[in-house]
């Protein structure tokens, strides 16, 4: 089927009081695989390329953007093609011709008037070309003579009034919430705030996006949906689950020299974590 438009999934998935996955891909295993776990459980999903993935494929976009796409326009449920963590403007024009239909920019490193000034920019530039864009705030907290935290630091959490002219002010589509996940996570043991998820729910009138939910326990990520959340990001959870496929086999046949004995292994692994993680957000 035509490649779906991420805020669509999105917007569907609120209504429904649910989340739409979003998997980060960096091979053409992880695109197969993403997809397959989605069929598996009847369910949309977006597939997301992140800036460092394209840095990693010696920093060319179209190579795996264009067989994310032919492997979507394939799939028996909803794909969409979303390009995340984009620092570099230049990355960020190259989108709308290659299939992505929503952005994630990110300018959190800058300080907050900064991060305004060209997240608001790189709005006004993905609206005029039909492009569905998500940002998040920087640095976190830092009153009362605390130091302030990166916004994916385990302790960073966002501040609702902060986040509410931060939205009004930038008019992007989409936030990104520092709850208590971090990315990068291999342990399922992160707790999240869901106080101050309700207040962010009912203050911010744009979707919630959670990033770093490899970490995140299973009912945490139930509570989170259940809270307001309706994008849920992915990345470590399915590099955990290929690698540990592949050392597996390895380690089991250590004479194999074909490549497509343990990638094969390694992608279902990670379709299996794909249907798994699914699951749970539509429980």
């Amino acid at each position: 089927m035509p490649l779906a438009a991420t805020g669509e999934l999105v917007d569907e998935a609120a209504a429904a009081r649910t989340a739409v996955a979003a998997f980060n891909v960096i091979t053409l295993e992880h695109v197969e695989a993403v997809i397959a776990g989605a069929e598996s459980a009847g369910s949309p999903v977006v597939l997301q390329v992140s800036e460092n993935a394209v840095k990693f494929r010696y920093g060319r976009l179209l190579p795996l953007a264009r067989a994310a796409s032919a492997a979507a326009e394939r799939a028996s449920v909803p794909v969409a093609l979303h390009l995340d963590h984009v620092q570099s403007d230049d990355l960020l024009r190259q989108a709308p011709g290659a299939g992505f239909s929503s952005v994630m920019y990110d300018a959190a490193r800058l300080p907050y008037d900064e991060n305004l000034t060209v997240t608001r920019a790189a709005a006004d530039w993905a609206h005029a070309r039909g492009l569905w864009i998500e940002a998040e705030l920087g640095e976190v907290g830092g009153k009362n003579g605390e130091p302030a935290l990166d916004a994916h630091a385990p302790g960073a959490r966002t501040d609702p009034a902060e986040a509410r002219a931060f939205v009004a002010d930038s008019g992007v589509d989409a936030l990104a919430v520092a709850i208590g996940s971090s990315h990068a996570m291999t342990t399922r043991t992160a707790a999240l705030d869901h106080d101050l998820l309700k207040r962010l729910a009912a203050t911010l009138g744009v979707p919630l996006v959670l990033h770093g939910s490899s970490g995140v326990p299973d009912d945490e990520l139930r509570a989170a949906v259940a809270g307001g959340i309706t994008k849920v990001n992915v990345g470590t959870a399915l590099n955990l689950a290929m690698t540990g496929a592949v050392r597996e086999f390895l380690a089991a046949h250590p004479e194999a020299v074909d490549s497509r004995k343990y990638l094969g292994v390694g992608r279902e692994a990670m379709a299996r974590t794909v249907a798994r993680l699914i699951g749970v957000l539509r429980a």
